[in-house]
């Protein structure tokens, strides 16, 4: 547990150091699938000054395990992630500037480049909006159920993130770690995109086989980028 806590502090505390949240305005955790525990930020605690003891581990049916805080307020959409996905290890949200730009626009983030098909097959998508009773009836957990019909039947680590309507970005990964890189990237690309966008109204989409050729080098059965 001290383990899985000290994992979920280093990769909240990276949020504010990436330029990833201002104030509170963010979250991470992660699972051990092995005991059935997530670790969380707790609600409303800044980021200055937290320390392992104040992270939260609760179990998949929101009891808490140990911790003195309430854990986060968007823990029950960590969780339904969580239940719906066995291949995620962590889950980050943050109100990056740029990715919440493209989120209260209502619009997906489109695949103009390289940067982008080196860690998102395709656009990054943009959720439905929340009906009335979706917000004012298990809000937090409905947030999650419209981020699973919006990736359907996609393996999640092939679209590690995506934008919540009028809300913000998402991402996740095989663990915290990789969970904030991609949200990192998520926000970058999200700035590349309305820059590019800016400079170019007519842009068209990244050609199939360059975003093909990018991703699969990274990602595919035969990835070949990096070291073994």
């Amino acid at each position: 547990m001290q383990q899985l806590k000290e994992q979920v502090l280093e990769a909240n505390l990276a949020l504010p150091r990436f330029g990833l949240v201002t104030f509170t305005w963010g979250n991470v955790s992660a699972i051990d699938r092995e005991r059935g525990w997530v670790a969380i930020k707790p609600s409303g605690v800044s980021y200055e000054g937290m320390r392992a003891e104040d992270i939260v581990v609760i179990d998949l049916q929101v009891n808490v395990v140990e911790g003195k805080w309430r854990p986060s307020s968007d823990t029950a959409t960590h969780l339904a992630l969580y239940r719906r996905y066995p291949s995620l290890g962590g889950i980050v949200h943050t109100h990056s500037t740029h990715a919440t730009a493209w989120a209260q626009a209502g619009l997906a983030i489109p695949a103009l480049g390289t940067t982008h098909a080196d860690y998102f097959y395709g656009d990054i998508p943009c959720t439905r909006p929340l009906n009335e009773a979706e917000v004012q009836n298990d809000y937090e957990l409905n947030t999650g159920n419209v981020i699973i019909e919006t990736l359907g039947e996609c393996e999640p680590l092939h679209m590690p993130g995506m934008v919540v309507y009028q809300h913000g970005p998402f991402s996740w990964g095989k663990d915290a770690h990789d969970a904030v890189h991609n949200a990192v990237v998520l926000e970058e690309v999200a700035k590349m995109a309305w820059i590019a966008r800016g400079i170019n109204p007519q842009l068209k989409p990244i050609d199939r086989y360059l975003m093909n050729q990018h991703y699969l080098r990274k990602h595919g059965p035969d990835a070949w980028y990096g070291q073994k």
